[in-house]
């Protein structure tokens, strides 16, 4: 059941919401995110115009990340044994992250937890100061994490990110990221 204003919405009471003048504003990606964020399947969705604007808003930090990261030219594969603490922490997250998406969405059908998730990986990608090879490596990893978990929730921005990440193809074509358990340890 969708609510507004703490009623349920119905075309009798005139409080219904147009989704396409919404999909208008912000693209029908950022209403389908918003959609899934903002409550589980099983239970009600309180409507809220300002929670849409926070889905832009995030699509729009995942779009800049990207675009600052892929604007410094391609970087050079992983090497683990170059990593410090910091950079071994965000990678930690990454693959966390990973684990966490992939049980809500295959097992326990739960894409609101599945975002944030991503949202928290995005955020942790968002400090990374990304100058070394291995901090670019590991943006890297994390920016392409991130679009393919997100992939199924928000197909066509993905879709372009996942290309300007230097992929070819489309990203329906591309495999489920997999868990790297040795980056799971923690000393």
């Amino acid at each position: 059941m969708v609510l507004k204003d703490g009623s349920k919405m119905s075309k009798s009471k005139g409080n219904t919401v147009d989704p396409l003048s919404l999909i208008e504003k912000y693209g029908a990606d950022t209403v389908r995110l918003f959609t899934m964020f903002a409550s589980p399947p099983d239970q009600s969705l309180e409507w809220s115009d300002t929670a849409v604007e926070g889905g832009s808003r995030f699509l729009k930090t995942l779009w800049r990340l990207t675009y600052e990261h892929t604007v410094q030219g391609t970087c050079k594969k992983l090497a683990e044994c170059a990593l410090d603490d910091e950079l071994k922490g965000v990678r930690r997250v990454i693959h966390q992250t990973i684990q966490k998406v992939t049980d809500d969405i295959a097992r326990r059908y739960k894409f609101n937890t599945a975002i944030a998730a991503v949202m928290e990986m995005i955020n942790a990608l968002s400090s990374l100061d990304a100058k070394s090879d291995a901090a670019r490596a590991i943006k890297q990893e994390g920016l392409e994490t991130a679009v393919l978990l997100l992939s199924p929730i928000v197909p066509h921005c993905t879709n372009h990110l996942w290309q300007a990440l230097g992929h070819p193809g489309d990203i329906v074509d591309a495999t489920w990221p997999k868990v790297d358990e040795s980056a799971l340890i923690q000393d």
